[in-house]
């Protein structure tokens, strides 16, 4: 595996965390598998080396996520505002793992930024803001997981990293390349898995759990999206679904039942791009996909001012489900030129 990280930059993060006593982990709102996996899969060494490590969330991480060890230890803001502001006051370092601006961590944004101690950034998104004092940013990697792993491969950390540590990167790399099918161009990011699966990982239980398991709620709401919400924007080949409040109410929505739905129009052979409109209570929340290298980021980033990654993409939206929805489609067809040239039949 070439080393292609700063090895000065290692240097600076290992003298960092030997001289911190309390460590603070955070990541973005809606933390999903990579934000909990990166900063679980420190947390874990950190205790071991006798480190007072903490982890702080915006918001609750989706159940989906539950089995990853470490789990219950996950401090959330929305629920313990004065204990995480209490962490986050006390704290000798802040690492920030897999977001790349403040904006990004809502109302804990300003809570971090304001903290009086060194902060460290872990990302692998493009276009970082200046907020921290080490920033290690390589948006070629396929997740942060992966970089989290480099970097403590790189600190000499290899050898302490236990089965907890290895099972929770392994769980964000797993989860941000869809089990291997996006992001993984790059052969070395096989034999980052290699090094996680001597470590004693069981794949198959993350694919299960963090992929795959669904309560039987979860199941009906995809099965009512893909069957009633479904419309197919035929000249751009995009598949377009809306869940509205109501609907959501109506299969006991729970934080982490729509995940995964908005991949499963990009199955349907001649599909480029996919987007999902769920109305939350303060926004519409905007979730994108593709293949083929079409930009999913560019899209939302120029009409909400979202963004991520080229192929996976988010962003809010204030104002009616419907507005939105329109919004999409109207704009859509200037994104026409980044269609490949040879495209697949549509197949209904």
């Amino acid at each position: 595996m070439n080393n292609i990280l700063d090895k000065g930059s290692l240097e600076s993060l290992r003298r960092m965390i030997a001289d911190s006593d309390r460590i603070v982990l955070t990541g973005h709102v809606r933390p999903d598998g990579d934000a909990v996996g990166s900063t679980l899969g420190l947390w874990h060494l950190l205790t071991r080396l006798g480190k007072r490590a903490s982890v702080v969330m915006p918001d609750q991480p989706p159940r989906s996520l539950a089995f990853m060890p470490g789990f219950k230890e996950v401090s959330v803001f929305t629920r313990h505002e004065d204990f995480c502001r209490r962490l986050i006051g006390e704290a000798d370092l802040i690492i920030c793992c897999d977001f790349n601006k403040p904006s990004r961590q809502d109302s804990l944004g300003p809570v971090v930024a304001e903290a009086d101690c060194r902060k460290v950034m872990i990302d692998h998104h493009q276009d970082p803001d200046a907020f921290c004092d080490l920033t290690f940013s390589y948006p070629d990697m396929s997740s942060t997981c992966e970089l989290m792993f480099r970097i403590i491969a790189g600190m000499g950390y290899y050898m302490e990293m236990n089965l907890e540590s290895a099972t929770c990167l392994a769980t964000g790399l797993i989860t941000d390349t869809r089990n291997f099918t996006v992001n993984c161009r790059n052969p070395e990011v096989y034999e980052v898995l290699m090094h996680l699966l001597e470590k004693g990982v069981d794949k198959e239980r993350i694919v299960r759990e963090a992929l795959l398991a669904q309560s039987m709620d979860s199941l009906k709401l995809h099965a009512y999206a893909i069957m009633e919400k479904l419309e197919i924007v035929e000249p751009m080949r995009a598949a377009i679904i809306t869940i509205n409040s109501e609907e959501l109410a109506r299969f006991h929505y729970e934080r982490g039942d729509s995940e995964g739905l908005v991949n499963k129009p990009l199955n349907v052979r001649g599909i480029v791009s996919s987007f999902f409109l769920r109305e939350d209570d303060d926004c519409i929340k905007v979730s994108a996909r593709s293949v083929d290298n079409f930009p999913v980021s560019e899209v939302c980033e120029r009409l909400f001012g979202g963004g991520g990654h080229r192929q996976a993409a988010g962003a809010e939206f204030h104002g009616t489900l419907e507005e939105c929805r329109r919004m999409l489609i109207e704009a859509l067809p200037s994104f026409k030129h980044y269609l490949p040239h040879k495209l697949d039949k549509l197949e209904y």
